[in-house]
């Protein structure tokens, strides 16, 4: 589990400022900063990269932060950003919402719309934690996206609290994790966070008929998730447990620009992927961690690997183990 740290107090006063502003406009994801606490400008940052998930531990002053239209442009890593607030207040303006979030919400955005963050604090720096997750792997409905996104989400209690209560612990004391704890730790997030997302639909479906099917899409994600296994997992199996025709469900899936089939198995050779990374199981053969994985025939795995990835599951799992092999630590 890598971790990266940044802090302008390493820096002299008079070049803080200036410095984060050319950091924040030139990362992936550049952002405009301005403060009216330029001066001796105070923040710092500790990132924990965690296979292909980042979470970030930031304490900072008073600060603007605006994703414009022209740096979306200049960079759209398309990923989902999810924030914790533990100290001070965020005002994020997105198209024609507003919302201001207090310590213990949780809320997730979308960098590829433009955006302003205005944070600010009477007491003490603004404290956050924030989690970057490409896309691809968190299972938001399209149709019920814009539902979701700068939703005020509660994180004292209930699912939003069993992911609050794990980013603090995560972030408390990174030291005490293994380098191999971040594909398992990873997984432990993005479950979360999915189950997160599905019991905000889900209560939705209280209040709004209309958000039924949207609930019911991410039920049937998170189901896929916990029986990936399986390779009885077939689009037939998955309809049947969830008491809908298959023909249905693959119009609920085509809503999204999905097919099921192949949504499985991205998400088969994901998890695949990572247990060939992971040390504590180098010494378990190839064709058994395909097998854990619902992939019966170990040459239509491999083929199915190569197409997705470039590679032999053979030099993946070569490459990420030998430690002549550096690996680049790697930005959404």
């Amino acid at each position: 589990m890598l971790q990266l740290e940044f802090d302008t107090e390493d820096l002299p006063a008079a070049e803080r400022f200036a410095h984060l502003r050319d950091l924040m406009s030139s990362v992936p994801v550049p952002y405009d900063v301005s403060s009216d606490h330029a001066d001796g400008f105070r923040f710092r940052k500790r990132d924990l990269l965690l296979d292909s998930l980042r979470v970030c531990d930031m304490a900072m002053q008073p600060v603007v932060l605006n994703r414009t239209r022209q740096l979306i442009r200049q960079s759209d890593p398309q990923i989902y950003n999810i924030l914790l607030l533990q100290n001070g207040t965020v005002a994020r303006t997105w198209r024609r919402n507003e919302v201001t979030y207090s310590p213990h919400d949780l809320h997730i955005f979308d960098p590829s719309q433009p955006c302003e963050s205005r944070a600010h604090s009477t007491q003490g720096m603004i404290r956050c934690i924030g989690v970057v997750i490409p896309k691809k792997l968190l299972p938001l409905p399209g149709s019920g996206t814009e539902r979701l996104l700068g939703r005020r989400l509660q994180g004292q209690e209930g699912v939003g609290g069993l992911l609050a209560g794990f980013l603090t612990q995560l972030t408390t004391n990174p030291r005490s994790y293994l380098p191999s704890d971040g594909l398992r730790l990873s997984s432990v997030l993005l479950d979360l966070t999915s189950a997160l997302i599905a019991h905000a639909l889900e209560a939705d479906d209280i209040l709004v008929p209309e958000s039924r099917q949207r609930g019911l899409v991410l039920r049937i994600r998170n189901f896929v998730q916990q029986n990936l296994h399986d390779p009885r997992l077939t689009p037939g199996a998955i309809a049947t447990a969830h008491h809908i025709s298959t023909s249905y469900l693959h119009r609920l899936f085509q809503r999204d620009g999905t097919q099921v089939a192949a949504w499985i198995r991205e998400r088969r050779l994901e998890r695949a992927r990572r247990d060939l990374t992971d040390p504590a199981l180098a010494v378990v053969p190839i064709a058994e961690i395909a097998a854990r994985w619902g992939f019966i025939h170990a040459a239509a795995f491999s083929r199915a690997f190569r197409a997705a990835y470039g590679t032999t599951p053979r030099d993946h799992r070569h490459r990420a183990l030998d430690p002549r092999h550096e690996q680049d630590p790697v930005y959404p």
